[in-house]
C-alpha cells in the first residue's frame, strides 16, 4: 500500500433525542442507553446526572451548584484503507466530546476528547483472536503482536490531519479500573481528580492502550467510591484544566454508575488497599436501565463483523500498513 489510511470524522449530538447510526456499536455505552421503552428517561437522567456531578466538583463560584451543564458529542472516526479505496469506509472508533457550557457567562467551553472508546478492531481482538489463542491452554497468554494493528491504527489517526483539523488537544479515555488488580493509595492528591492509586501490575487493558501510545494513571475523585483508569498522551495533571478534567469525570463517573454499580456506585468508598470486584452485593442502581448481558454478547458478534468486513478482505494490506508504520 503505496498510501496511508485516509480518516473521516462525523459528530453527532448525545442529547435526549440521540438515536444511534447504524454504523454505532450497539454495545457502545451511550447506544445501550437509546434503546427500549426507557430511551428518553435513560437519556434524559443520564444527562441530568453528568450535569450535577460536574456542578459539585466544580464548586467554586457555584453557590447554588447549577453554573455549568455538558454538551456531549459523539465522535464517530470511519477509516479508508488507502486514498484509492473509493468503497465503504470502515466504523473505526467512537468516542465522546464534551463542552463545557457556563451559565453564567454564557461562554462555551471546550472539553476533552475520548471519554468513552469503542472499537470494532478491539472487540475483534478482545472478543476474536483472544478467546482462540487461548483455547486449549492450561494458561492465558496473548499472542506477541496482539495489539499491534489495533495500536498503530490509533496512532495513526492522532497523528492525522482530520484529527488536528477537529481537536487542539491529545484524548482521553476514562475507563473502569481492572477487577482483576488490586490499587494501593499513594500520597499525591489532585483537587479535582482526588486521590491517586497504583496498581500491583499493568492488566491486559494497560497492555492494550500502551500499544496506543497512551500511559494510565489511576484517580479517585472527591466524594467517588473507587478510583478511575485515565489514559493519555503527554502530562494529565499539566496539559488539561481543571474544568476539562471534570467533564470527563462527570461524564465517565456517570455511565461508571450505570453500567458498574457493584463498583462505582458501591455503598462504601475504596480504601488504601483495593480491589475493584463485580460480585459485590453492596451498591445501589441508578433508575437508567441497561442490559449488561445482551452487551457481552454482542461484543461477539460485533468482533466476527470486524474479522469478515475489515481484517479478512485487507488482511495483507493491514499486516504490510502495521509492519511499515512501526518502523
Amino acid at each position: 500500500m503505496t498510501k496511508d489510511l485516509t480518516f473521516t470524522i462525523k459528530r453527532l449530538a448525545f442529547d435526549e433525542d440521540y438515536c444511534p447510526s447504524e454504523s454505532t456499536r450497539i454495545t457502545t455505552n451511550f447506544a445501550n442507553l437509546a434503546r427500549g421503552e426507557n430511551r428518553r428517561d435513560n437519556l434524559r437522567n443520564a444527562l441530568r446526572m453528568i450535569d450535577n456531578r460536574f456542578n459539585a466538583l466544580a464548586h467554586w463560584d457555584n453557590p447554588r451548584g447549577d453554573r455549568y451543564s455538558i454538551e456531549l458529542d459523539i465522535i464517530s472516526v470511519e477509516m479508508n484503507v488507502g486514498a484509492e479505496d473509493h468503497g465503504d469506509a470502515f466504523p473505526m472508533i467512537e468516542i465522546l466530546k464534551t463542552t463545557i457550557i457556563d451559565q453564567k457567562t454564557g461562554d462555551r467551553i471546550e472539553g476533552i476528547v475520548g471519554n468513552n472508546f469503542s472499537s470494532y478492531v478491539r472487540d475483534y481482538d478482545f472478543s476474536v483472536v483472544l478467546p482462540e489463542h487461548n483455547r486449549g491452554r492450561s494458561e492465558f497468554s496473548t499472542p506477541d503482536n496482539f495489539g499491534d494493528l489495533h495500536g498503530n491504527l490509533f496512532k495513526s489517526f492522532l497523528n492525522s490531519d482530520a484529527y488536528r483539523q477537529h481537536f487542539q488537544k491529545p484524548p482521553v479515555i476514562c475507563l473502569s479500573a481492572s477487577s482483576s488488580k488490586t490499587y494501593r493509595r499513594t500520597g499525591n492528591q489532585h483537587p479535582v481528580l482526588g486521590i491517586e492509586y497504583q496498581q500491583d501490575e499493568l492488566s491486559s487493558t494497560d497492555l492494550y492502550f500502551q500499544k496506543m501510545g497512551l500511559q494510565v494513571r489511576f484517580f479517585m475523585p472527591p466524594n467517588s467510591v473507587a478510583p478511575f483508569a485515565l489514559y493519555f498522551v503527554g502530562d494529565l495533571l499539566a496539559d488539561y484544566t481543571n474544568l476539562e478534567l471534570i467533564s470527563t469525570i462527570s461524564t465517565m463517573e456517570t455511565f461508571q454508575k450505570i453500567y458498574r454499580p457493584e463498583i462505582y456506585n458501591a455503598n462504601s468508598a475504596a480504601g488504601a488497599c483495593y480491589q475493584p470486584s463485580l460480585k459485590n452485593q453492596d451498591y445501589s442502581l441508578t433508575r437508567i436501565v441497561y442490559d449488561r448481558e445482551e452487551r457481552s454478547r454482542l461484543a461477539v458478534e460485533q468482533g466476527r463483523f470486524a474479522e469478515e468486513h475489515f481484517i479478512k478482505p485487507y488482511r495483507a494490506i493491514l499486516e504490510q500498513w502495521s509492519a511499515n508504520h512501526a518502523r
